[in-house]
């Protein structure tokens, strides 16, 4: 028991706030699976992940709002399904050491419960729902949002390794309109079963980059891929 006092207090200086409740943090980290051995004096925390998933939208929305007073709700919506990917918020409980103070069952222990990322990312949303019963809206933002560090950066990393497409797309609509790339299959070697693609992506005329993949769609966000890396933002304006 000492033990989980001690990782409690970690994680909660990681966290960067100071439980007011330990009743809530308790629940947060309790796994569904913990309580099937008869251990009932506590709740798991499915009902703090569903208040957390809320609370989480609404900071990350308030402040995409405020920092891109200029972007349609499309995009908006695009970056915020970035930064709430399921992936991504289990890589922020990582980071923020939540694994080692969940509680589960003995066969999610033995099954490696503590790194399975959907455990990882539902612990994550209710230690948001947690922090905010435990506090209010304004605390929880401000928690929220030192998690993630400065947003457009964030998103600039995310954006360009998950949807590299997409990123190019954004970042040459605004002079360029919805219709000025495109990508062409300028090569396909080997046999059927095992073909390999070269794609090249076209700014009207120009060719901004080229990749290869086993499909034509990686091989796409690999031209996609390099164009982000050898085109500057400014060249665009």
């Amino acid at each position: 028991m000492g033990d989980i006092s001690e990782n409690i207090s970690i994680l909660q200086t990681r966290l960067g706030y100071e439980f007011r409740s330990s009743k809530h943090l308790h629940e947060a980290l309790t796994h569904a699976s913990y309580l099937q051995g008869g251990n009932d004096t506590i709740s798991h925390n499915q009902r703090l992940e569903f208040l957390g998933d809320s609370v989480l939208h609404f900071a990350l929305t308030d402040e995409l709002y405020r920092i891109y007073p200029q972007e349609r709700e499309g995009v908006l919506s695009r970056r915020r399904a970035v930064l709430c990917k399921g992936g991504f918020l289990s890589q922020l409980a990582t980071e923020l050491g939540i694994g080692s103070s969940l509680l589960l069952s003995k066969s999610e222990l033995e099954a490696n419960g503590r790194r399975r990322p959907s455990i990882l990312e539902d612990a994550l949303e209710a230690v948001v729902g947690a922090i905010y019963l435990d506090s209010d809206i304004a605390t929880v933002q401000h928690i929220v949002l030192r998690w993630y560090g400065p947003i457009a950066d964030r998103l600039a990393a995310l954006e360009g390794s998950e949807n590299p497409k997409g990123r190019l797309q954004e970042l040459v609509q605004p002079k360029y309109g919805n219709s000025a790339l495109r990508y062409e299959v300028i090569e396909a070697t080997g046999p059927r079963h095992a073909r390999e693609y070269r794609v090249a992506v076209f700014l009207n005329d120009r060719n901004l980059g080229e990749g290869c993949g086993t499909s034509k769609k990686s091989a796409e966000e690999n031209a996609a891929r390099a164009s982000l890396a050898s085109l500057g933002k400014n060249e665009l304006k």
